[in-house]
């Protein structure tokens, strides 16, 4: 009876015309997002602005590729040099091989750039962006599954990962391995979680968050490196990448002793981001200038308003200026140029022809 092993990927790159889309790559790339986005988030809650991780980002970055690749070129520099080797593919970095421990050292010096730049405390930075840089790693990993390497020893467990690939020696391999990749990623993103709570839980400042990471993720990386059968220096035993963990351990634990003793608690919101006064002095003026265009455009409507009753009220006086007359009669009217009234015609009119009559009728009686 066969049992459903992981299968590996039938390829790694996938082709968009002339240009290859590697998943590898691709891994990398969604990680650094999600770092920079989960940094981001937690840096603005600790007073800091929102631009500032990823202005700095800019320079972390650059530096801990370049870090990781030269630790794994060192690290394992009889892949690349020596008889029957081509230097030049020490710089295929999408084929894999980035060393964590040359990424983090160097991209922190990056970051140390940047934060002068910025004018903000490594130590809070480091606080800040520890959850998502493990999260990077948790998705960094699936690339070493595209590119079917860093696996472990053979077993016979059903979530095993089958292997079909053949080495640049020309050796084929074919077989079911432990799925170290998996095994780490998944530490990886208990190791985020772990740091998250602990920081909530403990308000961790002054770059003990960032300790407590390197601390938690040594522990499974010695597991999982103990696991795996890749090329690799052996020293008394152990791997190379094991004795680094142990080492890293050790002070990653003292850093959190020592410093949780000298300095605890965590910083204060108000010193650790300069970028962030200007933001809150911008909005600041943003909304007293909005309340000031308010107030203008209510006060001219208040004038506006005024106006109009003024001239209602202007309007009803002169409707009412005539003097007032008796029912029956007609007002008298206004001569242009002066305010004097003159008589109307018609009521002198119907006098005389009035008068006419009675004489008539006093000369002809009914």
């Amino acid at each position: 009876m066969d049992i459903a092993y992981i299968p590996s990927p039938s390829r790694g790159v996938l082709h968009l015309g002339p240009i290859p889309l590697r998943a590898y790559a691709f891994c990398i790339i969604l990680g650094v997002v999600a770092a920079v986005w989960l940094g981001s988030k937690r840096w603005v809650a600790r007073g800091g602005a929102k631009h500032t991780v990823g202005d700095i980002a800019v320079w972390a970055v650059p530096f801990g590729l370049v870090g990781g690749r030269l630790y794994h070129v060192i690290t394992d520099h009889q892949l690349y040099f020596g008889e029957g080797k081509n230097p030049w593919n020490a710089f295929k970095i999408w084929e894999g091989g980035l060393g964590i421990w040359g990424a983090v050292a160097l991209g922190a010096v990056g970051a140390w750039i940047g934060c002068r730049r910025r004018g903000v405390p490594l130590p809070a930075y480091a606080d800040a962006i520890a959850p998502g840089i493990v999260l990077a790693q948790a998705m960094g990993r699936w690339g070493n599954y595209f590119n079917q390497e860093l696996y472990g020893r053979a077993t016979t467990l059903p979530w095993g990962l089958e292997i079909h690939k053949t080495l640049p020696d020309g050796e084929v391999v074919n077989g079911v391995f432990h799925p170290t990749f998996l095994y780490e990623s998944i530490w990886d993103v208990a190791v985020a979680l772990l740091v998250i709570w602990a920081d909530r839980r403990w308000k961790l400042g002054h770059g003990r968050a960032f300790a407590l990471y390197v601390a938690a993720y040594t522990v499974g990386r010695f597991w999982t490196e103990w696991l795996r059968i890749d090329e690799a220096h052996v020293y008394f035993g152990l791997r190379l990448n094991d004795w680094t963990s142990i080492v890293v351990f050790i002070g990653a634990v003292a850093y959190l002793v020592i410093v949780g003793k000298k300095r605890p608690g965590r910083e204060d919101p108000a010193s650790i981001d300069p970028a962030a006064h200007a933001e809150a002095e911008a909005a600041g003026e943003k909304a007293a200038g909005e309340k000031a265009a308010g107030d203008r455009a209510a006060d001219e409507k208040a004038v506006a308003g005024k106006a109009l009753a003024g001239k209602a009220a202007a309007a009803k006086a002169k409707g009412e200026g005539p003097s007032e007359t008796v029912a029956g009669d007609k007002p008298s009217r206004i001569v242009d140029g002066d305010g004097r009234a003159e008589a109307d015609p018609q009521p002198a009119a119907a006098a005389s022809a009035a008068a006419e009559k009675t004489g008539k009728d006093a000369e002809y009686p009914i």
